[in-house]
C-alpha cells in the first residue's frame, strides 16, 4: 500500500481501533476476576495445590490462551483481521458462563479453558488490526489504547471484588455475569468494523501474482527461516516471555500472595491490586499514549524496565509491610504502563510482514503463555516450599534478561509507514523470495532512496 493510502485512511479507524480495544478490556477483565476470587473458589470447593495451579496453568492466563493464539493466528492471516470478530466473542461468553454458574471443579475449569481459548484467538486480531488501521506517526498512540483498554479490565473486575467481597463467591459470580454483558455488547458493536485494508492489499498482489501463475512462498516457511524474522522473533519473545512469566503470575496469584504472605484480607488484596492497575491505566495515557511516538523508546522501555526490578527488589527483601507494598504497587503499576507488553504489542507488529503478522503473534504470545503455564503449575507449592524470597529473587532474575534484550535490541521505527519498515528489514530479498512487493511498495523505496 503506498504512503499516500495511508495517509488516507478514514478517521473513524479510531472508532475501529476503541471498538477492538474493547476485547482487551473483556480479556484482561477475565484473567484478573479469576484471580479476585480465587481464595473464594479455594475456599468452597477446597482446592488442592495442585487443582489451584491447573486453574491458573490452563485459564487465559497459561495454555487455553496459548492455544487460542495459534488458532487466531492462523485464520487471521489467512481469512482476514475481522472473522475472528465474528466467533470469537461468543465463545468467550460461553466460558465466562460457566465461571458464573459452576458449582464443582470440573465445571469451573471447562468455563476457565474455553474463556482462554477465546482470550487467546483474540489477541493476535486485535494487536495487528489495531496497529495497521493506524497512521504512522501515531502507531505507539494506536496501540496504547489497546493496552489501555487491557489494563481497565483489571481495575474495574478488582474494584467490583472489593465492592463485592460482603456477598463472597457470589460477588465473583456477578462479577464473571457483568463481562459476559459488556461481551455481548461489544460482539454486537465488532460486527460493524471493516476490514484492515492492508491485509485487503496484500491479499490482492497474491492474487495478482497467482494470475500471473507466480508460485508463492509459503508464509510459515518463510516466517520461520528468514533471519530478520528470527532476529525479531528473538527480540519480542526475550522481552515479552521473560516480562510476562512475572506479570503473569502477579496477575492471576498476586491477590493471593498478598493473603497467604502479607496477611491481607481478600477485600484488601484486590483493593492494592486495583491500585496498581489504575496507576498502570494513568502511565499508559500519559507515558506510551503521549510519548511512544515522539521519544527514544529504547530510552523509554529501559526507563519502565529498570522501575519493573527495583519494585520487586522491594518486596522480595523489604517484606511486606505497608511502605514495601505501596511502594512496590507504584513502581510495577507506573512501569507497566510503557513496559514489556505495551512495547511487544508494538514491535510485535511493525517487524513483520503483512502475510504473516497475525501468525507471528500467535505463536509468540503462545510460546510466553505456555510459559506462564508451566509457572503457574508451581507457583502455589514454590511459595510453600521456597518461601517468598526466592521466589521473588526468580522474578527478578527474569526481568533483569528482559530487561537487557529489551535494551541491546530495540528498534527504531518511530514515524516509519509499515511498508517502509518492511523494506527496511526484508530489502530485496523479500520481493525475490516471495514476489509479493508491488508497485506502491517500490514507490516508496525509490522515494527512500
Amino acid at each position: 500500500m503506498s504512503s499516500s493510502a495511508v495517509a488516507g485512511r478514514p478517521k473513524n479507524s479510531f472508532k475501529s481501533t476503541l471498538t477492538v480495544a474493547m476485547s482487551n478490556y473483556l480479556e484482561a477483565g477475565s484473567i484478573v476476576a479469576g484471580a479476585g476470587g480465587l481464595s473464594l473458589w479455594v475456599e468452597y470447593l477446597k482446592l488442592s495445590d495442585v487443582k489451584l495451579g491447573l486453574l491458573g496453568a490452563l485459564s487465559a492466563n497459561g495454555f487455553g490462551s496459548a492455544i487460542g493464539a495459534l488458532i487466531g493466528g492462523y485464520l487471521v492471516d489467512k481469512y482476514g483481521r475481522k472473522l475472528i470478530y465474528k466467533y470469537d466473542l461468543l465463545v468467550y461468553m460461553l466460558g465466562v458462563l460457566l465461571v458464573t454458574i459452576s458449582f464443582n471443579f470440573p465445571m469451573l475449569l471447562a468455563g476457565y479453558i474455553i474463556t482462554g481459548i477465546a482470550v487467546g484467538a483474540a489477541i493476535p486480531a486485535a494487536w495487528t488490526y489495531i496497529l495497521e488501521e493506524a497512521p504512522a506517526k501515531e502507531r505507539a498512540a494506536r496501540v496504547g489504547y489497546g493496552q489501555l483498554a487491557w489494563s481497565v479490565g483489571p481495575a474495574i473486575s478488582l474494584l467490583l471484588s472489593v465492592a463485592l467481597a460482603p456477598l463472597g463467591l457470589l460477588g465473583s459470580r456477578i462479577i464473571f455475569a457483568q463481562l459476559f454483558i459488556i461481551a455481548l455488547i461489544t460482539w454486537i458493536m465488532q460486527q460493524q468494523i471493516n476490514e484492515s485494508k492492508i491485509w485487503e492489499e496484500e491479499k490482492a498482489r497474491e492474487a495478482q501474482l497467482q494470475a500471473k501463475g507466480k508460485t508463492l512462498k509459503s508464509p510459515i516457511k518463510e516466517l520461520f527461516t528468514n533471519k530478520a524474522n528470527l532476529r525479531a522473533m528473538l527480540l519480542l519473545l526475550g522481552i515479552y516471555c521473560f516480562w510476562n512469566l512475572v506479570a503473569g503470575v502477579m496477575g492471576y496469584f498476586m491477590p493471593y500472595i498478598y493473603q497467604k504472605v502479607g496477611g491481607l484480607t481478600a477485600a484488601q488484596a484486590n483493593l492494592l491490586q486495583a491500585f496498581l492497575w489504575i496507576l498502570t491505566v494513568a502511565s499508559t495515557y500519559f507515558v506510551f499514549i503521549k510519548l511512544g511516538d515522539k521519544m527514544n523508546r529504547k530510552l523509554l522501555y529501559g526507563i519502565g524496565a529498570a522501575m519493573g526490578i527495583v519494585a520487586w527488589a522491594i518486596l522480595a527483601f523489604g517484606g511486606m509491610g505497608i511502605t514495601e507494598l505501596l511502594l512496590f504497587v507504584v513502581l510495577w503499576g507506573v512501569a507497566a504502563g510503557f513496559g514489556a507488553q505495551a512495547f511487544y504489542g508494538l514491535w510485535a507488529g511493525e517487524l513483520f510482514h503483512t502475510k504473516y503478522r497475525a501468525k507471528a503473534q500467535g505463536f509468540m504470545f503462545s510460546v510466553a503463555r505456555i510459559a506462564v503455564g508451566l509457572i503457574s503449575l508451581v507457583v502455589p507449592t514454590m511459595l510453600t516450599t521456597l518461601g517468598f524470597m526466592v521466589s521473588g529473587l526468580i522474578m527478578i532474575g527474569f526481568l533483569v534478561i528482559a530487561a537487557v534484550i529489551g535494551v541491546i535490541m530495540a528498534p527504531e521505527t518511530r514515524g516509519k509507514t509499515l511498508e517502509e519498515i518492511q523494506i527496511e528489514r526484508y530489502g530485496t530479498e523479500l520481493a525475490e523470495n516471495a514476489g509479493r512487493l508491488e508497485t506502491g511498495i517500490g514507490a516508496v523505496a525509490k522515494g527512500n532512496g
